[in-house]
């Protein structure tokens, strides 16, 4: 048998250091050795958890089969694996003392297959994997990631556009999960607002942020979905805290009555995420009598987050804003009198990435508009994820791509990020994909014109200025 033995000692509170490390799917942050990791059995970490992870061994991976035996919060996890090689018990306790957290970590080895003979072989390697895994789990906790910036491979890869598209598929999340530096940043007391929370990104990102400790007020459209989703989330993360809001985001007067019942309320949004969105195969119109692309996708995320800034405005630390978008807007350039598609030459794909482009450029606006009220509002796309959404909407894409997409919660990812990592407040009104902003335009052609900008708001204003006039006037009726 071969113990391995290490402490150290951190700046955070007991309670913080055991939630990251019973999140033991998140091991590949910090440990050595492990580069991918899965939770295997429902529910928050708990006695009985199992994860699956995958280990480097020399130039070869193997799979060990975690499962926590004993767990007592916030002192000590204690965690049992299994692969064909050998069984290890990791012991972690944790003592908190004066602001500080010492973390003791204990390991014992016992090697099958005659393995046992070379253990005096394997001593110093092991000890070296402790030591490098303990300092990875300080570095991690210690939580002091630099400014977001991207990489000269990424800056390179966007400037000949077919490298940069090939980014979007899941090789390009595992390109970047390979450097992301860890997130063990917990919002305890932090409110965030999901519209489209239902499926797909939107419940990937509130059960990765319930599981984070976050307040969470979830949009929804349909009343039906309700009860299933709080099942979901009860069984996912055993919350049972979690507010849930209907509306119909595509029509204006839902979005100004949701707004005004989060405002009554007058709990301060330290996160809004607008992810609300379908893509529209054939033309339709909203109740209201708005293309339904440019209403869901645009106006809507336009209104609602302007109705919402009183919430946001001032804080402490920064309010994030985060703009879901999509890939699909790199081939479209904005032009406000083109937003709104015609039903003679209305084609969905284009509709949705029309809207997703104004939607980016609304991101900078604001950015700039809102320096001074401490609010960052970054967008991000999510590369091509297999949600809901792209089966039903784009299906032959699917088809097509389905070896290379992202699941939701790959997709998810940089929402999450952007919403929790204590770095990603830095900078704003930037595009991100994989947690790295990354150029608005793919294309020279799809640059607009600065006139086009600097109507964007007026135009958007204006469409809604429209349909309060008709309200009036069927009032007055």
């Amino acid at each position: 048998m071969i113990t391995l033995h290490e402490e150290i000692s951190v700046a955070r509170s007991a309670k913080d250091c055991f939630r990251y490390v019973a999140d033991f799917d998140r091991v590949y942050e910090w440990d050595a050795t492990a580069r991918t990791a899965i939770k295997v059995t429902e529910g928050p970490p708990a006695k009985g958890s199992r994860f699956e992870v995958t280990c480097a061994v020399g130039p070869t991976t193997i799979t060990i089969n975690y499962e926590i035996i004993d767990f007592q919060p916030w002192h000590s996890i204690e965690l049992k694996g299994e692969c064909t090689l050998f069984s290890v018990t990791d012991t972690i306790l944790f003592e908190e003392h004066d602001g500080q957290t010492r973390i003791d970590y204990t390991a014992e080895f016992n090697y099958r297959w005659g393995l046992a003979s070379l253990e005096k072989q394997f001593l110093k390697g092991m000890q070296a994997m402790g030591k490098r895994s303990l300092a990875g789990l300080q570095q991690a906790l210690e939580d002091a990631a630099l400014e977001p910036a991207p990489l000269a491979s990424s800056i390179a890869a966007d400037a000949w556009v077919v490298p940069g598209i090939a980014m979007f598929t899941r090789w390009g999340y595992r390109r970047g999960q390979a450097i992301w530096s860890p997130m063990s940043r917990f919002m305890d007391q932090h409110h965030v607002v999901i519209t489209g929370a239902n499926s797909g990104l939107g419940l990937a990102t509130a059960i990765s942020l319930a599981h984070a400790g976050a307040n969470l007020t979830l949009v929804i459209r349909n009343p039906d979905n309700e009860q299933s989703l709080r099942e979901t989330l009860a069984r996912e993360t055993g919350r049972e805290d979690i507010v849930i809001e209907i509306a119909d985001l595509s029509l204006m007067s839902e979005v100004k009555r949701l707004s005004h019942r989060l405002l009554d309320q007058g709990k301060p949004i330290d996160v809004l995420v607008n992810n609300a969105g379908a893509l529209f195969n054939d033309y339709g119109e909203t109740g209201e009598g708005f293309e339904r692309s440019f209403a869901l996708l645009l106006l809507s995320p336009y209104l609602l987050t302007t109705l919402l800034h009183p919430l946001l405005a001032g804080h402490a630390e920064p309010a994030r804003v985060i703009n879901v978008v999509s890939g699909g807007m790199y081939t479209e350039k904005l032009v406000c009198k083109r937003l709104i598609m015609k039903p003679e030459r209305y084609n969905g794909p284009r509709a949705y990435a029309r809207a997703k482009r104004g939607l980016t450029i609304m991101t900078e606006l604001w950015a700039t508009q809102w320096r001074e009220d401490n609010i960052v509002v970054n967008a991000m796309h999510p590369g091509w994820a297999d949600t809901p959404g792209v089966a039903s909407a784009l299906p032959t894409f699917k088809k097509l791509t389905q070896k290379v997409l992202r699941n939701a919660r790959e997709g998810a990812d940089t929402i999450i990020w952007l919403a929790r990592a204590k770095e990603a407040d830095k900078v704003s009104g930037k595009l991100f994909l994989d947690r790295e902003p990354r150029t608005p335009y793919l294309l020279k052609k799809t640059r607009e014109a600065q006139a086009e900008r600097q109507q964007l708001e007026v135009f958007l204003q204006h469409q809604l200025d429209t349909v309060a006039v008709e309200s009036v006037t069927e009032n007055a009726a």
